[in-house]
């Protein structure tokens, strides 16, 4: 993902650099989780993270740039796959850790802000790709290992399995107002692996 970063605040040195980047997208973050991409104000970003106002706009220069690189060190930040060995176990495993991260006061607030922006903004929609497309690659091989062991079709569409785990969870948290709870992450993690042993995400062929 780090490659994939060109924009604004990018670099990701060390040192009191890397200490004030942290600090400001800590701060981005907050902001965008009480008030939404239209309520994120620059200066205001600096105030909380407690550094300069120039230190802010010269680095990341517009709030979407800001918002930008958050994402990109989520992505970076987001815990790794685990694998059980089985392909239920591997998705049970990513739906909890989906399910932990949207059922978080402060992520969940978040995520609903980045995905109303990102309805109106290209450079936050981008950016939003990008951070799905680096947690898709990193529980992808967890699928394609299940295709190996025999337990799913070898035409299987790997990536749209790790797809399918989150997707109720997101409409839950956009939608309904059910409860984000474990059994409802077990149950978009059953549904997936249903659908994938029946062939589900084997695409037509041409």
């Amino acid at each position: 993902m780090a490659s994939e970063s060109t924009g604004p605040g990018s670099v990701r040195p060390g040192g009191r650099t890397a200490r004030v980047r942290s600090a400001v997208l800590r701060a981005a973050g907050d902001a965008l989780a009480e008030h939404g991409l239209a309520g994120l104000d620059l200066a205001d970003v600096a105030r909380r993270a407690e550094v300069g106002r120039t230190t802010v706009y010269r680095r990341w220069g517009t709030p979407a740039s800001l918002v930008a690189d958050l994402l990109a060190d989520m992505a970076e930040q987001s815990l790794p796959r685990t694998e059980s060995g089985s392909l239920l176990g591997d998705l049970r495993a990513n739906a909890r850790l989906v399910r932990r991260t949207l059922a978080d006061p402060r992520q969940g607030a978040l995520f609903k802000a980045v995905l109303a922006a990102a309805t109106g903004d290209p450079q936050t929609a981008a950016a939003l790709h990008r951070f799905y497309e680096v947690r898709v690659a990193e529980w992808e091989p967890c699928v394609r290992q299940a295709v190996e062991r025999g337990e799913l079709p070898a035409a299987t569409d790997t990536r749209e399995v790790i797809r399918a785990v989150s997707a109720p969870l997101y409409y839950r948290l956009l939608t309904t107002g059910d409860p984000l709870d474990e059994a409802a992450a077990d149950r978009a993690a059953e549904a997936a692996a249903a659908a994938a042993r029946a062939g589900a995400f084997v695409p037509p062929a041409a």
